[in-house]
């Protein structure tokens, strides 16, 4: 045990004064049985005597568990391959005391003090020794809320133990994942969440080395912070391929996921399983987390995806269709539009031939009671008969009728005169 300053002085004053009085040999250790925590530092008081007219040469430190005469020794004056865990703080009058740094359960054990002197039989061994003992520091647990596994709103109690502790209490800090975060021998947590999971330990407070076993709280949780994340994007092209992620905090970890698309109506339909999805088209999408401790829904996810038209086969096929028909159509159409329109001018063209090679024949036809001795055409009542006469020449080409078009006037005119009784009259203008 770590003893203060002031105690110390005052105690070695005592085995000095002890001693004085004696001119014998004898060594004294202020405890035979000294407890120590594993990693903190630990004295051994110790006062030595001699006869005054010798004088101390060497002082030495040996463990039981070596041979006390001849060593190896823990420590030896005359030697400097010591371990520096162990100190002399003493000298060489009558202050024999150790102090061990870093204490270790192997230093567990009787420790003796043995010095020599200028004189042959001047040598001592105080064999009471001082014996230490080593241990850990201890975390108990508590759970007001019965054993069993640590849940949200759940408490817990730790409480720190050195059992080396008599009537005096040790004052202990507590640490969390290597982090202090109070002092005191309880460490109280009370509806718990999943912050306070985590590595708890706690050690001696004037010794922050002497580390206690580590407590491992695991609250357990739902599931938390359920999202859906998409790839490559909220607005994908048509035939990409598109991937819909669930994730969520829970603990113990999430067991089952579930996949929901709504629709206009806002009713939700199950669509797939697992963390993975891929949707077949756009929507509204959401998933749900579950594990021992319940389920919880994210928010829903909308999906748009964009249509263009792809450059397949099938694809093409439909305009070339159409635009075959629509120049079919077309071309019926044109085709008959100009068939019309020859079936309508061809009358017209024949009959500017006809008119332009017409001959017209005048034919007087002489009544009866008309005398036959007139011998006039003007003079007589004629009845007159037109015949048009159709001179059919080779059609001429554009140009030539162009040329020729200065003669279309040209049209001959005969008057055929015909006595009734008479036919041989004829009057021609």
């Amino acid at each position: 045990m770590c003893v203060e300053g002031r105690n110390l002085t005052w105690t070695l004053m005592l085995l000095f004064l002890t001693g004085a009085l004696c001119s014998q040999w004898k060594v004294n250790y202020h405890e035979q049985h000294i407890c120590a925590v594993k990693d903190s530092s630990v004295v051994i008081l110790c006062s030595f005597y001699y006869p005054d007219n010798l004088i101390v040469q060497s002082v030495i430190w040996g463990h039981e568990k070596y041979n006390i005469f001849d060593g190896p020794f823990i420590f030896d004056s005359k030697l400097n391959k010591t371990s520096l865990r162990f100190q002399y703080i003493g000298d060489t009058n009558h202050n024999c005391s150790l102090k061990i740094h870093q204490v270790e359960h192997n230093d567990t054990g009787k420790h003796t003090f043995r010095f020599t002197t200028n004189s042959n039989e001047g040598k001592w061994t105080g064999r009471v020794g001082s014996t230490l003992k080593v241990v850990d520091l201890s975390i108990s647990v508590t759970k007001p809320n019965g054993n069993g596994t640590t849940k949200e709103g759940d408490s817990v109690n730790l409480t720190c133990r050195n059992s080396c502790d008599g009537s005096k209490l040790s004052a202990f800090t507590w640490f969390k994942n290597g982090e202090p975060i109070t002092e005191g021998p309880t460490l109280y947590l009370s509806n718990m969440s999943s912050t306070n999971s985590g590595n708890y330990t706690c050690s001696l407070k004037t010794h922050t080395g002497t580390t206690s076993g580590v407590i491992h709280i695991d609250v357990e949780y739902g599931p938390k912070n359920t999202s859906v994340s998409v790839r490559p994007s909220m607005e994908a092209d048509a035939g990409s391929n598109i991937t819909l992620t669930c994730s969520s905090h829970a603990n113990p970890p999430v067991e089952n996921y579930t996949w929901f698309k709504m629709d206009d109506d806002d009713d939700i339909m199950d669509v797939g399983n697992g963390p993975v999805f891929v949707p077949g088209d756009g929507g509204q999408y959401l998933c749900s987390a579950t594990n021992k401790h319940g389920s919880q829904n994210s928010p829903v996810f909308p999906l748009k995806i964009k249509q263009y038209w792809t450059f397949t086969r099938d694809v093409l096929i439909i305009p070339i269709i159409a635009g075959v028909s629509v120049l079919l159509i077309v071309t019926t159409v044109i085709a008959i539009g100009r068939l019309k329109s020859k079936r309508t001018r061809a009358p017209e063209t024949d009959c500017e031939e006809d008119i332009q090679n017409t001959v017209y024949v005048n034919y007087p036809v002489f009544d009866n009671n008309q005398s036959q001795e007139r011998t006039g055409c003007e003079e007589q009542t004629l009845e007159l008969i037109y015949t048009a006469v159709d001179f059919h020449t080779k059609r001429k080409s554009n140009m030539e009728q162009q040329m020729a078009s200065h003669n279309d006037d040209e049209v001959v005119y005969s008057t055929v005169c015909r006595e009734l009784l008479n036919p041989s009259y004829v009057e021609t203008l």
